[in-house]
């Protein structure tokens, strides 16, 4: 007998990172050629001692961080992130404009569940992060690809031919994943007016913005009074303080909007990861030096993947920054095929551009995403060195 299943769940791909473990079954590494595992943008690092040590001593001294807590997060946390958000942005948010979630996926998830249902439509620039497109496809919501072109910068001019009336969001992710461009201020300054206008949501997704190459604050979003009529700004602890297994994330957003999702966390996890949540704070309020050298070390790792494809000509690096690099690859073969081969002969795993276009997209084929954030300059270094020893 066969059970039934969700037929927006059956036609949702398979999680992209976990195909491109599936490659490596089988295959061995040479002693004087490990793999090199440029395929996942998560850190492998562990936090800081000192952050180990503040989660070690609220696990033992802190016995509310064993049970529920509210669902929106914990009050200083949301607290803290009002208080920094205005300050890094030179606007005002509110306590009660944020939230908690468990991750930032989590907070994508929480908010297009009150946004947008079977049926309707939400515009997503190519290429696009998979999770995003995932979740879409798993709620019978159609995702609207918006192609960026060679410089992967979306134009709000574009996005307006593509709105009919089922849209209900238009997703941005800057620093982008998995393109690695900054949208420029001005950017999302249109996309915010097409937005209003047209009585959408703007969801823009920050989770690297923390490793962004610009001093100062990298947009004026949060300067207008009335932002919360429109925005919605989505964050990540999991790359500035390495808590990916802690799964800290949040939403900023309308005290409307988070009654609306406060209903879809508390179904679904009831309240974010205590433990994680006193992590992210400590981290907040301690750590903003080491989190400078973090970036730095992000920059020169940046610069480092510039220079490379610079000697590689054949190659063509349409976009990077943050935590990636995205590429255009000189070969015959599709880059899912591409990517494979690079694992037998080059001990390189990184993901195909296939896995961030729609299905059968000519660009998917040609492009190749490489999440360089784990890898050092002397282990890009030797990415490149065998990059340029691949035959077709």
């Amino acid at each position: 007998m066969t059970h039934p299943l969700n037929p927006h769940m059956a036609a949702t791909f398979p999680p992209p990172v976990m195909e491109a473990r599936r490659w490596l079954q089988g295959v061995s590494f040479p002693p004087d050629r490990p793999l090199i595992n440029i395929s996942q943008a998560a850190p492998v690092d562990v936090p800081p001692l000192a952050l180990r040590q503040a989660i070690a001593d609220a696990a033992i001294n802190t016995p509310e961080a064993h049970l529920y807590g509210p669902v929106l997060g914990l009050p200083a946390l949301r607290a803290e992130i009002a208080r920094q958000w205005s300050e890094h942005y030179g606007g005002l948010v509110q306590e009660s404009q944020t939230a908690i979630t468990q991750g930032c996926n989590q907070a994508f998830c929480a908010v297009m569940s009150t946004l947008a249902a079977a049926g309707d439509e939400v515009i997503l620039p190519t290429p696009w992060y998979f999770n995003h497109k995932m979740w879409l496809d798993m709620q019978g919501v159609r995702a609207v690809p918006l192609a960026t072109g060679a410089g992967l910068i979306p134009c709000a001019e574009a996005a307006a031919a593509l709105i009919t009336p089922r849209t209900r969001a238009i997703v941005l992710v800057s620093p982008n994943n998995p393109g690695g461009v900054e949208y420029p201020a001005e950017t999302l300054a249109a996309f915010r007016d097409l937005a209003r206008t047209r009585g959408l949501a703007l969801i823009v997704d920050e989770t690297y913005r923390d490793f962004d190459s610009r001093t100062g604050r990298p947009h004026d979003l949060f300067t207008d009074p009335d932002w919360d009529d429109t925005l919605i700004q989505l964050y990540s602890f999991s790359k500035a303080y390495r808590l990916t297994g802690h799964r800290v994330g949040a939403v900023v957003a309308s005290p409307e909007r988070l009654f609306q999702i406060e209903k879809f966390l508390d179904t679904v996890a009831i309240c974010p990861n205590q433990l994680g949540q006193i992590a992210a704070l400590w981290g907040m309020q301690n750590l903003s030096q080491w989190l400078a050298g973090e970036r730095a070390e992000i920059l020169t790792r940046r610069a480092a993947m510039v220079a490379g494809f610079d000697a590689l000509p054949e190659w063509k690096l349409l976009g990077c920054g943050a935590y990636f690099a995205y590429v255009e690859h000189p070969f015959a073969e599709s880059s899912d095929v591409l990517c494979q081969r690079l694992v037998r002969d080059a001990g390189l795993l990184m993901l195909p551009g296939t896995m961030f276009q729609p299905e059968g997209a000519a660009e998917g084929a040609r492009q190749i995403r490489i999440a360089f954030a784990n890898v050092d300059v002397s282990g890009i270094a030797e990415t490149f060195r065998r990059l340029s020893g691949l035959r077709g």
